[in-house]
């Protein structure tokens, strides 16, 4: 099961970090088809959110089509997001912990490990454009 995090410093909206994270799931394969989303109760008890926010951002996902709410049970996820380069994910995640762990010992902080990685991928994307 997925466990929510908030960052109030992103400057993006709650709804859509909780949206952004089942997206992210689905797509890495830890959250798969059948798999069910933490209720609304337990994500306003972890996170310290208000209710309406969740339901907003699941039903976000439900009209994308990634999700389904069975009223009494929970909601549920229908689809997935993740394809055949799923298989390299296991040994890519490898190496980017230790590219993490370098950074680190670098004297690098959460900031500048975030800017440096968001630089070099735009950067990156836009030489193969």
């Amino acid at each position: 099961m997925i466990e929510f995090h908030l960052d109030a410093r992103s400057g993006v909206s709650p709804y859509l970090q909780l949206v952004q994270q089942v997206r992210q799931a689905i797509r890495l394969g830890l959250l798969v088809e059948g798999d069910q989303l933490p209720t609304v109760k337990d994500v306003v008890a972890k996170v310290a959110i208000n209710p309406n926010t969740v339901l907003k951002a699941y039903r976000e996902l439900e009209h994308a089509g990634l999700v389904s709410p069975r009223p009494g049970v929970g909601t549920f996820v229908t689809r997935t997001l993740a394809d055949a380069s799923i298989n390299a994910h296991g040994p890519l995640r490898t190496e980017l912990r230790s590219w993490l762990e370098k950074a680190r010992a670098a004297g690098l902080d959460d900031e500048s490990i975030e800017a440096l990685f968001a630089t070099t991928f735009r950067a990156l994307t836009e030489e193969n454009r």
